[in-house]
């Protein structure tokens, strides 16, 4: 068993991420992303290709470069059809953890709701990757890993969650199936 990855996911600890690397990745275009026109436009356009430049390439060509990207496979809540969609994502223990931020709009992001109906999902870099069950984390434990998140992947976070008004934007904790 590896391990430097969980189900075939890289490791991602936010505890153990150097403070040069978040720097580093705000200075490289955090900034730009960080307005609501930025997210526009990552929303509409870069999200919508990163899945399938990262399948082309096996996950070694990706857009993000600020935080680590997996990508989601899910069934539909309606439709029940599959749907991949790239996320950010850390590692909490043998956990991978999602943040439903959808980039700060007042809505929860439709992957959200499927794993909400469909728990049962995979998670996959490239060709890398496995099984996992979503289960939605409250209290003390979402309060400490959305904290996590806010204050370890860049500033990203910050102006979504300003943006978010009154919605508390769940996390999602996946583990191996």
């Amino acid at each position: 068993m590896d391990k430097n990855s969980i189900n075939g996911i890289p490791r991602a600890d936010l505890e153990a991420r150097p403070r040069w690397k978040r720097d580093l990745s705000w200075f490289l275009g955090g900034q730009l992303w960080a307005t609501k026109t930025g997210l526009a436009i990552w929303s509409k356009t870069a999200a919508r290709i990163e899945a399938p430049l990262m399948k082309a390439t096996r996950g070694r060509v990706r857009l993000n470069i600020a935080v680590p990207i997996v990508v989601l496979s899910s069934t539909g809540a309606r439709t029940g059809e599959r749907r991949d969609i790239p996320l950010a994502y850390f590692t909490d223990g043998e956990d991978v953890i999602l943040i439903a931020s959808n980039y700060g709009r007042e809505r929860h992001p439709a992957w959200y709701y499927n794993l909400r109906a469909h728990p049962e999902c995979a998670l996959h870099i490239g060709d890398k990757g496995g099984r996992f069950i979503a289960t939605e984390t409250e209290g003390a434990d979402r309060a400490r890993l959305y904290g996590l998140a806010a204050e370890r992947l860049n500033r990203v976070w910050e102006v979504e969650d300003k943006r978010s008004g009154a919605r508390e934007i769940p996390v999602m904790r996946l583990t191996p199936a």
